[in-house]
């Protein structure tokens, strides 16, 4: 699985999503300025322990990345992701 080819911004419902085998999990957020402030992520039972939450985490805080905005981890699971990566801490102020 390929995360940049997998993981998508659904732009009209402020949220990234990751869909395998038709069950999809989502990372949603809101805009404020030049950041990306993560709300709530939501990874389907029939998904969980497959590492989908974490490949969805590392797909959109690279997507943020690359667009050059910071990441506001509103959200528990988004903000445990940043800890245990340390890579990503320079995306959040």
């Amino acid at each position: 699985m390929s995360v940049t080819e997998t993981v998508r911004n659904n732009e009209q419902l402020n949220r990234y999503e990751l869909t395998i085998d038709g069950a999809t999990a989502v990372a949603e957020y809101e805009l404020r300025e030049d950041k990306i402030v993560f709300t709530h992520t939501h990874v389907p039972e029939s998904m969980s322990g497959k590492g989908v939450g974490s490949a969805l985490a590392k797909g959109a805080l690279e997507d943020v990345r690359a667009q050059g905005k910071k990441a506001l981890p509103l959200c528990s699971f988004i903000e445990g992701y940043i800890k245990r990566h340390p890579d990503y801490a320079d995306l959040v102020e």
